[in-house]
């Protein structure tokens, strides 16, 4: 049965505490099935000098457990907007709808300028606009948007 966005959002949220709590950057992210079943759930990877994909969009694990006919029909939620680069596996994995829970301008007030995380003043939505098929986005959601931020605090600094 499907949740309400919000719902799958604070999930992300605790997923996105996890991640922070291994050591890594608090993101969270998890793919839903058309039926509002959770598939899979990531957090944040350590990015490194040698690794600069780890961020916690399940898109790589999507792509080679499913069909891209089937993850058109799925949603990707996450605590933070897509940046350019996770937009881009987005599209091209063939995931139908993101749902996020603060902007990507929100988060990079709360990076700064962290070489870990040198975040993009890019909406997805703009990324998405230059492609040729048409991913829905739904968000940011104020509703959690706040929960979102707060999971950063202190981490950037």
């Amino acid at each position: 049965m499907y949740q309400s966005h919000e719902f799958y959002l604070r999930r992300c949220i605790e997923i996105s505490k996890d991640s922070r709590a291994h050591g890594n950057a608090p993101f969270g992210a998890l793919l839903v099935d058309k039926d509002g079943n959770i598939l899979m759930e990531q957090e944040n990877i350590e990015i490194t000098e040698k690794v600069c994909t780890g961020h916690a969009v399940s898109t790589p694990r999507a792509s080679h457990e499913y069909s891209k006919a089937f993850l058109w029909d799925c949603t990707l939620y996450t605590t933070a907007e897509s940046c350019a680069m996770c937009a881009g596996a987005i599209y091209l994995a063939n995931i139908g709808r993101v749902v996020y829970g603060m902007t990507e301008r929100r988060l990079l007030e709360l990076t700064g300028s962290n070489e870990q995380n040198p975040t993009f003043d890019l909406p997805c939505r703009n990324v998405f606009a230059c492609g040729q098929k048409e991913i829905e986005v739904v968000g940011p959601f104020s509703e959690v948007e706040v929960e979102a931020a707060a999971v950063h605090e202190g981490y950037w600094d």
